[in-house]
């Protein structure tokens, strides 16, 4: 599922309020009665495709007598110039609708391709890909699902998703072996506890206090490398920070089981693409 309806639905109607206004001027007074019209929407380079629903859910808002016939699904991955929609309806809603529709399509398919460039630069190793809590607000649930689109898998969605020790609970706890230990004693029974680790001492830690996951942040290659060595399967492993396209490999080469990634929500490249709008055929 994209998102739950209701967020959906209330994502939707804010990204129309902030673009509508008190309406579109120039489509209103250009078109003062409705005029049939047909447009396609098509992805202009080579991309992974995501968020043909969100688009049929603006259109649906604007007008629900639009028709929205989807050419492709999303986790597609498609070449440029590819058709991957066609809408049929008032060409005054098509415009309406044109620009938000357009927007949630090319950013959400830029999360699922480069996404998909992370999973395939790393295949062949035991490494998943992950994203992070970095998302932009208001946009958690629709970007999250671009990521799986793009073949990685979710971290937590929200703070109330798992228990991840950071640099800064530490600091405010004292310590983090004291952090870990006090953590298992307070948490709801099998659910599992995730330390961050700057350095092995910490790793060290870590171990001492029986955290379920370690996340290595920050570290070099060969820092990698020991820590992986030094937990020998006690604990699940995870990297973050400073994680490329150019690195990942030797990353997960390191043994590691995830390797999480901000960028994918935070710094995707828009995928580019268009909606071409033309009188419709249809003079029924």
């Amino acid at each position: 599922m994209i998102a739950r309806p209701a967020i959906l639905r209330a994502i939707v109607e804010r990204a129309l309020k902030e673009d509508l206004g008190f309406g579109d001027l120039t489509t209103r007074l250009l078109f003062p009665k409705a005029i049939k019209a047909e447009a396609v929407i098509r992805v202009k380079q080579d991309a992974i495709l995501a968020g043909l629903p969100v688009a049929q859910a603006v259109f649906k808002k604007v007008d629900p007598k639009l028709k929205f016939k989807s050419l492709a699904q999303d986790g597609d991955r498609v070449q440029s110039g590819t058709e991957v929609a066609r809408i049929v309806g008032d060409g005054r809603s098509l415009l309406k609708g044109e620009r938000v529709a357009l927007n949630f399509l090319q950013h959400l398919s830029g999360i699922a391709t480069l996404t998909a460039q992370f999973v395939e630069t790393v295949r062949g190793t035991k490494a998943a890909i992950l994203d992070t809590r970095k998302t932009t607000p208001g946009l958690r649930e629709l970007e999250k699902y671009a990521v799986r689109m793009g073949g990685g898998r979710n971290h937590r969605m929200n703070l109330s998703d798992g228990i991840l020790i950071k640099d800064n609970h530490i600091a405010l706890g004292g310590s983090l072996k004291r952090a870990v230990q006090e953590t298992h004693r307070k948490a709801p029974r099998g659910l599992e506890v995730e330390v961050e680790a700057t350095n092995l001492k910490e790793v060290e830690d870590a171990l001492s206090a029986k955290a379920d996951r370690i996340l290595l942040d920050n570290m070099t290659i060969p820092q990698l490398k020991e820590a992986v060595s030094l937990i020998n399967g006690r604990a699940l492993t995870e990297v973050s920070g400073g994680v490329r396209l150019n690195n990942v490999r030797e990353i997960a080469a390191a043994g590691v089981y995830f390797i999480s990634i901000g960028a994918l929500t935070h710094s995707a490249p828009a995928v580019d693409v268009s909606m071409d709008i033309t009188p419709s055929k249809d003079t029924r």
